[in-house]
């Protein structure tokens, strides 16, 4: 196994990051443009493993779409397979087969496509053999699991012949996810409407247009923790824009209590510290892709912060609570339920002299301990995860000053 050793390193001067491109973004308008038989000009799309995976796929359109760990890419392309009368396999990794998709299949399937489990029912792997009628345009799915699913049913509703009514039951998790699919449909051309918890879509054309992916808010959030828990520096972070799309630019708000002034400038945002007026409570329910970066924060900075909205990390590249439950622990803090899907930080007293983090092969828990390396010497198992999303991370930390060493 692969250890990368990151030495202590508290003081940063002023530092510009070249963040890579919005994984969230891409895989969308990836499937739009296929939508659209690729008559788009798409600029700046991402280097995360996922993007590129979505893009050999739609390319090279193999009879078995191997997503590997990609979970937009699996839920993503099972509808676009549909929609478009595709007879197709979809797997994945080991992980990958254990993550639900049996709410986008049954709503797949309520609107007419033919699909079958090859294993357990609810999981992949499975087969799709397309869509031959539209049966139905009005479908109830769950709002509280994965705005994937809702998201893979909006990109195809514009094809559908009687367009499509999706009613969003329950309580809706990851809104700002959605809100960015249908904005980013917009720019495409597509009309919508949403009425308290009912988005119509009726059946239309997307339209050919230009189109620049915009860089990685989640990315970002590693950047504005290390500062948060560093002693002093300043970090220019490149291509971010102040009216984003993408719902974890509200890691700008839950930093500005966390000791970050954040200043919009031409080609992105300057990071800047300022005194710690104190996180008591936040609701992950629409970004919940920031709460280990938060909570490592808040357990580095003292802070007893209570985390709600965190029910969807548990179906996540690994099961996060528990992940970071036993990763926080390494350094005397906690992540503690005190009520159900209730969650309070308590920060550590006591920093080890080393911290040895597993990494449970998702990619967020590899950079969202990062900023430990503030405190003590840090060493991450397979520090390799990180392609996942944000490829050139560890390149980007040398960049700041931290200095890496790889070892067997």
């Amino acid at each position: 196994m692969e250890i990368l050793r990151l030495a202590q390193q508290s003081y940063f001067d002023t530092i510009s990051i070249p963040l890579p491109s919005s994984k969230s973004e891409s895989n969308r308008v990836l499937v739009i443009d296929a939508l659209t038989d690729g008559e788009n000009r798409i600029s700046n799309l991402a280097e995360a493993r996922d993007t590129q995976t979505m893009i050999s796929l739609l390319k090279k359109n193999p009879p078995v779409y191997d997503v590997l760990d990609a979970g937009t890419t699996m839920r993503f392309l099972t509808a676009f397979a549909a929609v478009t009368q595709q007879n197709k396999v979809m797997t994945g990794t080991a992980r990958m087969c254990q993550r639900p998709i049996g709410i986008l299949v049954d709503a797949l399937r309520e609107i007419g496509a033919e699909i079958h489990y090859l294993n357990i029912e609810g999981y992949p792997p499975l087969a799709i053999h397309g869509l031959k009628e539209q049966s139905n345009n009005k479908v109830k799915i769950r709002g509280d699991v994965s705005s994937q699913y809702i998201s893979a049913m909006l990109m195809i509703a514009p094809l559908l012949p009687k367009g499509l009514e999706l009613e969003l039951e329950g309580k809706v998790g990851s809104k700002t996810y959605i809100e960015m699919t249908l904005e980013l449909m917009a720019q495409f051309g597509i009309k919508y409407t949403w009425k308290e918890n009912k988005i119509e879509i009726l059946n239309q054309t997307y339209t050919p247009t230009s189109f620049a992916v915009e860089s990685d808010w989640s990315g970002a959030s590693y950047w504005f923790s290390l500062l948060a828990c560093a002693d002093s520096g300043t970090f220019f972070l490149e291509g971010l824009k102040e009216n984003s799309l993408q719902g974890d630019s509200k890691i700008v708000e839950i930093m500005d209590f966390l000791g970050i002034k954040s200043t919009f400038k031409n080609g992105g945002v300057l990071l800047q510290k300022k005194g710690v007026s104190g996180l008591e409570k936040w609701d992950f329910t629409h970004c919940p892709d920031l709460a280990q970066t938060v909570a490592v924060t808040c357990a580095i900075l003292g802070q007893n912060s209570i985390f709600t909205g965190l029910e969807s990390l548990r179906i996540k590249e690994t099961d996060r609570i528990h992940a970071l439950q036993q990763e926080l622990a390494k350094f005397n803090a906690e992540l503690k339920e005190i009520e159900p899907d209730v969650f309070q930080v308590i920060p550590s007293v006591t920093m080890p002299h080393q911290v040895q983090i597993h990494t449970y092969e998702d990619h967020r828990m590899a950079m969202a301990f990062m900023p430990l390396v503030t405190k003590t010497e840090v060493l991450f198992e397979d520090p390799s995860v990180v392609n996942k999303s944000y490829p050139s991370f560890w390149k980007h930390c040398n960049l700041a000053g931290i200095q890496t060493e790889k070892s067997a």
